[in-house]
């Protein structure tokens, strides 16, 4: 289904632009999902009366407009068909990860005062029922058979049962919305707590139509829309960028949308489904590259020269443009073998798009010189959440983050913060005036323009009018003597190394950097191999000549460091950072502050030796 120019429409809603695009894509494809091995869908039409079927019984379950219904569940169909069916309700979407405690529920249930939750699977539910029964929300509907010996005042619903029903609420929803204007509230999303305890941001309808409207603009303008344009559903749902991103926008241009199976079994899926268009966190990226990377030098000498030659001349393009003498072995690898790695990617893809975190220029320019467009994106979950983005038709440039989306106002406060204004910004973050407050400022000379929103990075904007992010105002590193170190750029450098799989670096009121590192496993297993030791990485670490190997590449870092960002000393992790542990978010950033505590006695230890 092709949009004409789908960002110069207007909508009142989210759910109104869903109904438009349903009754424009009527039978055709619109969800995928692998079903015994097989990629099924379900129509547009077919989604549009699931949401009004659903968004019909909460109502007669007695949710009244303004209502929060938690939301948690791995990316799927019904996800989609959930979300909107509670904001079709005239209710606010809570999510979820599906990583939570019971004690992360327990805080969004309480927080948010929800009063209805919608779990997929009896998995899920095992640490989120518990949280439940000590909170305000009463009714429980499952996409999947629940089994509870006693669930006391808590109603639970089955999915199916609710929607097995053959009458049409599509006029009766659509009806209701009429009500719901852009500056209604759509969902609490909360943030991953990378800092602290999540924070619920308010996000209304407007701001995700402004949002994702700028993104359609940047499709586009600069790349152009099909007919069956396809998205890859891989990150999780209750994530801001994906909720956005790879959810509202392709329903915004007509796009179908395929969720992936998981990380395991991406790849493949990336072939089976031949996406246009992914959403990805850098770390992803950086996984990709060094798999790739592995994978060619297993295929002989002409496959690692060809890729040598890829990324010798990509590099050169990027920084200086090709010359008349890099031409033949250029075409010679955009016969022989940019097309084998396009391939890998599905055949079809425009953009993989980059955000969440930042992205190391030399992933970018990797990407960029296997024939692969790579988009970095900026953006908070704040702001609905993309605030820019890279553009092939403005130059893209590895260390920015391109320009700001359209209507969309930035400038750089006096001390270099990055402010935001627009209808992307929150409304605010729920219950919490006093943050609200210190994020959300007005100009008092122009009132009626709305808030800036103090996004509490540090940068610049070029001769281009695109954005370079710098630091990040609170996790900066400041040294005995007062030196600023961005401690992001640092470990975004030493986990390019393939000895180095995750790092943190600390040294706030110290004189030097240290770190705390996780070595990669697979290179792990090769160099225990490779010198005769065992395999076990726990029982590697004793082995002077292992750490030795690893200092060679903190090393070769430090010599692309100034003085004041060099690693001086480091030590390795008992595991590795994780979603489990609590020691990375869902979203796979680093909970610095979680580390910190879990690492201390061995931070202390480095400046005592």
């Amino acid at each position: 289904m092709k949009i004409e120019n789908p960002h110069l429409q207007r909508f009142d809603n989210l759910v109104a632009m869903f109904f438009d695009r349903a009754r424009r894509g009527g039978n055709a494809p619109f969800l995928w999902h692998k079903q015994d091995r097989i990629w099924v869908s379900q129509s547009w039409d077919e989604v549009a009366q699931q949401v009004a079927t659903l968004s019909h019984k909460l109502r007669n379950m007695g949710l009244r407009r303004g209502d929060r219904v938690v939301l948690v569940s791995e990316n799927r169909p019904e996800w989609c068909i959930a979300d909107l069916a509670i904001m079709a309700a005239g209710c606010i979407t809570v999510p979820t990860y599906t990583t939570n405690t019971e004690r992360d529920h327990q805080h969004i249930l309480d927080n948010s005062g929800a009063r209805a939750v919608i779990v997929s699977t009896a998995k899920l539910a095992r640490s989120l029922m518990p949280a439940v029964m000590r909170s305000n929300a009463k009714l429980v509907i499952s996409m999947e058979a629940l089994r509870f010996g006693q669930q006391g005042d808590v109603a639970i619903y089955n999915w199916a049962d609710l929607l097995d029903d053959e009458a049409d609420y599509r006029a009766e929803t659509e009806a209701f919305m009429a009500n719901v204007g852009r500056g209604d509230l759509a969902c609490l999303i909360y943030t991953s707590g990378t800092g602290g305890a999540p924070r619920g941001v308010e996000q209304h309808h407007g701001a995700i139509l402004h949002n994702i409207a700028g993104a359609a603009e940047v499709l586009v303008n600069d790349f152009g829309l099909h007919e069956d344009e396809a998205f890859l559903s891989f990150l999780p749902l209750s994530h801001a960028y994906e909720h956005s991103a790879g959810q509202f926008l392709p329903i915004m241009v007509g796009a179908q949308i395929y969720y992936s199976e998981g990380l395991e079994k991406l790849v493949s899926n990336i072939e089976e489904t031949k996406p246009t268009v992914m959403v990805v966190v850098p770390r992803l990226f950086e996984v990709i590259r060094q798999r790739m990377i592995k994978s060619v030098e297993k295929q002989g000498k002409m496959a690692n020269w060809m890729l040598g030659q890829a990324l010798k001349l990509g590099e050169k393009d990027y920084h200086h443009g090709l010359g008349l003498l890099d031409r033949p072995v250029d075409l010679l690898l955009d016969k022989l073998f940019r097309p084998k790695i396009q391939a890998r990617f599905g055949g079809r893809l425009k953009a993989l798009v980059s955000g969440g975190a930042p992205l190391n220029p030399e992933v970018g320019v990797f990407f960029h010189s296997i024939g692969l467009t790579l988009l970095q994106g900026y953006g908070q979950t704040e702001a609905g959440p993309i605030i820019a983005c890279n553009r092939p038709k403005a130059g893209i440039k590895m260390d920015t983050v391109g320009p700001p989306l359209m209507n969309t106002e930035v400038k750089i406060a006096e001390d270099g913060e990055i402010l935001v204004r627009g209808e992307l910004v929150m409304r605010g973050y729920w219950h919490n005036e006093g943050e609200t407050a210190r994020t959300l400022v007005v100009d008092p000379a122009e009132p009626d323009k709305g808030p800036w929103l103090y996004t509490g990075d540090i940068g610049h904007i070029d001769d281009k009018g695109r954005i370079l992010i710098t630091d990040r105002k609170k996790d900066l590193i400041v040294n005995d003597k007062g030196d600023n170190v961005s401690p992001q750029r640092v470990e975004g450098m030493l986990t390019l190394q393939p000895e180095i799989m995750q790092a943190m670096v600390s040294g706030d009121k110290r004189p030097y950097l240290v770190g705390i590192l996780v070595p990669d496993p697979e290179w792990a297993a090769e160099w225990a191999e490779e010198h005769g030791l065992p395999r076990d990485v726990k029982l590697l670490r004793e082995h002077e000549s292992f750490r030795a190997a690893l200092r060679d590449a903190v090393d070769r870092v430090n010599g692309q460091l100034s003085v004041i960002e060099k690693v001086r000393k480091f030590d390795l992790a008992d595991e590795a950072f994780t979603i489990e542990n609590e020691q990375m978010t869902p979203s796979l950033k680093i909970r610095r502050h979680v580390l910190r505590d879990v690492y201390g006695d061995k931070i202390q230890g480095m400046y005592r030796s």
